[in-house]
């Protein structure tokens, strides 16, 4: 039996390519908006203590869910959202520590708001595999298009990169609380750029578990994403 676990999701971004009235994360998807999709994949997973979901101030979207589809959810907290994702993550992880008592040796997964098409067999195959990594490990799928190199400040191509060994980098991201909570705050002091999870663990003299996931756990971005994760979505609930 795997001990209990906290999810954090950071939903402060406005999504500005979705070309929307609103943020990402609360546009409508099969029934529901994007986000609570997203806390569907971990609301009733049996390993899974509770949720931190990091808001913008005044979010006036968040407070429609909360009086509504998510009112009767115990375990959904939210906390400060941050000027970027890492700061938004490390206040969801601050909120862990400090509010709620969490234990620093517990295990953290960090979801993508905007990932609704999660699977409950990737969530699984990530705990397995990288429940018992120190260095943490995350869902990712290996890189099978070919990749071009850029020149620099142009639309031309500079050179044709090697895929052997690279990977899409996915969400869930695992790790334990009081290591990623340490490798943000260390990022964010040093100025260090931090695209996600595994890169802060990584300037932290770590190396994470590449777990192989699920391509079709897509991060909705432009418009074409959405009606892609409603075809997932229909096709998963079959």
């Amino acid at each position: 039996m795997l001990n209990k676990l906290w999810v954090v999701i950071p939903a402060a971004g406005v999504g500005a390519r979705m070309q929307a009235d609103r943020p990402k994360q609360y546009l409508p998807l099969v029934g529901k908006t994007v986000i609570e999709h997203t806390l569907a994949c971990f609301l009733t997973h049996p390993a899974v203590a509770g949720i931190v979901v990091a808001i913008s101030e005044g979010d006036p979207y968040w407070a429609e869910l909360t009086a509504t589809a998510l009112s009767e959810r115990g375990n959904v907290y939210t906390a400060p959202g941050g000027c970027e994702r890492a700061d938004s993550v490390l206040n969801a992880l601050d909120y862990l520590v400090n509010t709620l008592q969490v234990n620093a040796d517990t295990g953290v997964l960090v979801h993508d708001a905007a990932r609704p098409c999660l699977s409950r067999h990737d969530v699984d195959k990530l705990l397995a595999e990288g429940m018992g990594e120190a260095a943490g490990a995350i869902l990712a799928v290996p890189v099978r298009d070919t990749m071009k190199r850029a020149q620099p400040d142009t639309s031309r191509v500079a050179h044709t990169e090697d895929r052997n060994g690279l990977w899409h980098a996915l969400t869930p991201q695992l790790a334990r609380l009081g290591v990623l909570r340490e490798a943000l705050a260390h990022a964010l002091h040093a100025g260090l750029p931090v695209t996600d999870e595994a890169s802060a663990l990584e300037q932290f003299g770590l190396h994470p578990l590449l777990v192989e996931g699920d391509a079709r756990n897509i991060k909705i971005t432009r418009p074409a994403d959405l009606a892609l994760a409603t075809f997932f979505l229909i096709e998963a609930a079959g």
